[in-house]
Parts: C-alpha cells; structure tokens; sequence
C-alpha cells in the first residue's frame, strides 16, 4: 500500500539513533530478563499514569489474565465487559475460568453503556473490565461508584488508551487495576508483544510480581501456581526511549483527526463520537459508513490502507457459543460491526496524505 494504516518504518526513522543506542546497551549489558530497564520502565510508566506502581508482564492479555487471576476470580464467577473489542477483554475472562457477561455500547462513543451496567450484575458477578476503545476513555469514576456498592472490582482495559484522560485523570489511573498492551501498533508500541499493569494497590502490585515470574517471590521457592510473564530489557530499553515522544504522538493523532473530521463533514458517514470530557489519543481513527464495503474497495484501489474494527462482536464469536448469545442480543455493537472503518491516521501521516484518502472517501459519495 502506498498509504499503510500505520507507518512503524517512518516512526523508527524519527528516532532511529536512540533506538538503536538503547539496544546495544542491552547487548553490552548481557542483563535481558528483570533487568534495570524493566524496572525504570515500571516506575517510569507508574509516574505517566500517575499511580503507586506499574507491573511489567509479556504481553497486554497476560496483564488481563494476571489481574483477574491475583483477585481471586475463577470458575463459578461472573465479569462484565463490552462485546465491541478486541477478543482478549473477554477471553482473558473465560481463560481463569470465569464467565463473560456482556453489556452493550454507546452509540456515539462505542465505550460500554453505562446505563446498562448496572442491570447486568448478579450475585455471581465480581469483576467490571470497561474497555476504552479506539482510545477514548469512558467515565470510570462512575463505574467505580457502581462498583462500590455492589462490593466489585474495576480493572480497565487501557490497551489502546495510554495517555488518555477523563475529565483530567489518565487511562489507568482510576481503576483497581489496568491493563496496557505494548503491542507493535499501539500509540506505545514495543517491537515485539509487550504488556503492563498499573494500580494504587501495593500488595497486588507484590501479586502479581509474584505471579509473572511462576508464582515465587524468591527464586526456586514457589508460593502458588504462577506464570512466566516477563518483559525483557530489549523491550522494555525500546519503550523507554518511545515514552518520551508518546505525549507528541498523541497529539500529533489529534491534529490528524481534526483534519479528517472539517474534510468529511460533510458526508452521509458518522464521524468518530466523542465524550466532551474524554481527551482521545486516536489509538484508530474510526469512521462508519453503510457502505464500508464500497469505500474499502475504493481506498484499496487507490493505493490506501483500511481495515475493520470489528467484524464480529464478541458475543458472536464462536468460540463463546456455549454462552447462549444470540444474534439482535447488543444491537448496537451488532450496527458498530456492520459500519465501522478505519483509515490511515498515524502521527508522521501528512497532510496531503490525508486530502487523497479523503477524496477517495468523497468519490463514493459524489460520484467521480
């Protein structure tokens, strides 16, 4: 494609020196598991969060897994979260052997109903996972007053929202616990599968530090049955280099947003909704359209890179057939799946990158 959906050779590009400084200290060091780096990471991403402690694991669904597993939730339990994301959120619930249960999604911003929630939540229930996707942050504050009266936990998917805000207060900082996924394409992304966990609590943070690293505190000496999740210096060396340019980059997609929405404003297509007390980091700049079929086959003629997000809602999926979901259940983020696009908005996208994508848009409209 002469316009990918996102550029990593162009973002390596920008900051190809220190990258590669970073790297070869890692190699000179010979330290590449729970090393320095992993450790000023931690702290480094606590601090951006503005929580007590961060917690480095593989990847952003073992962060989910090891959360869920370091509160106790297991089989017989139930947790909420929204059928519009990524297969992890809910497979993550089903992996510890507890059961998903689904709450539809705002139709403007596509974040979890939260007039829903409180519906949703039976004796078995012990756990909210709210999702902020396409990086906008839903209003976790008031989720958290839910949960507090029905004694629950608040664990934030935040894989695709670091450095988004809610009224001020960042993704992640909000919630008992949160997740972030270091994944390539993330606004922060490693150069492998990297994840992150960030929360107030001291004594889970000590937790799940135990759990990443098979279930011990002190090497060979193992307190429960744990996991092997660690970050390893290379990855972590990496993203400490990108943290520094992630509060450019996010604005940098900002400005890239504002240009797609005064060039489309005027088309038969829904715009990405916003919550006016969200600050997004347009993790992915998605529009809908009843024709997204046609304005896909347009772009990928021209050159230009789109894809779906998401095809199949999660209550859909296959793999949950046994929980009796059916078709019409979350009729919005049935609609969202049936609509939703996006196009190329990364931070070194230019300009004139943007106008051709969006004359292409309008050619399917008007004809030309």
């Amino acid at each position: 494609m002469r316009i990918p959906l996102l550029d990593l050779q162009a973002q390596y590009l920008t900051i190809k020196e220190e990258i590669n400084e970073a790297i070869q200290n890692v190699l000179n060091s010979s330290v590449y598991i729970l090393g320095p780096q992993m450790k000023t990471l931690e702290k480094e991403i606590a601090a951006f969060c503005g929580t007590k402690e961060a917690v480095a694991v593989g990847n952003g669904t073992d962060a989910l897994v090891l959360t869920l597993k370091a509160f106790g939730i297991g089989p017989g339990d139930e947790v909420i979260t929204t059928p519009f994301t990524f297969f992890a959120s809910a497979e993550t619930i089903a992996q510890v052997g507890a059961t998903p249960v689904f709450v539809d999604i705002d139709p403007v911003t596509l974040n979890m109903d939260i007039t829903q929630l409180e519906g949703k939540i039976t004796s078995k229930t012990k756990a909210i996972i709210p999702v902020h996707i396409f990086g906008q942050m839903l209003d976790v504050e008031k989720i958290m007053e839910i949960a507090a009266r029905h004694d629950l936990k608040v664990i934030e998917d935040a894989a695709q929202a670091i450095g988004a805000e809610y009224r001020g207060k960042k993704a992640g900082s909000i919630g008992h616990a949160s997740a972030f996924s270091f994944f390539p394409t993330k606004n922060l992304g490693a150069y492998g599968d990297a994840g992150m966990i960030v929360t107030n609590d001291e004594d889970l943070a000590a937790q799940l530090r135990m759990l990443r690293f098979h279930g011990c505190k002190v090497k060979y000496y193992h307190d429960e049955i744990g996991y092997n999740s660690r970050l390893d210096e290379l990855q972590a060396a990496i993203l400490r280099v990108k943290l520094r340019y992630l509060d450019g980059w996010n604005a940098a997609r900002r400005e890239k947003a504002k240009v797609y929405d005064e060039l489309l404003k005027d088309l038969p297509i829904t715009l990405p909704g916003r919550d006016p007390q969200a600050l997004s980091i347009y993790h992915l700049y998605v529009l809908r359209s009843l024709r997204r079929e046609e304005l896909m086959e347009a772009l990928k003629k021209a050159g230009i890179a789109c894809a779906v997000y998401y095809p199949v809602p999660l209550h859909l999926q296959h793999a949950f057939d046994n929980l009796g979901y059916q078709k019409g259940d979350f009729p919005v983020a049935e609609k969202a799946c049936q609509e939703a696009l996006a196009i190329p908005a990364y931070p070194e996208l230019s300009r004139a990158a943007q106008e051709e994508i969006c004359d292409v848009i309008k050619g399917v409209y008007c004809g030309k």
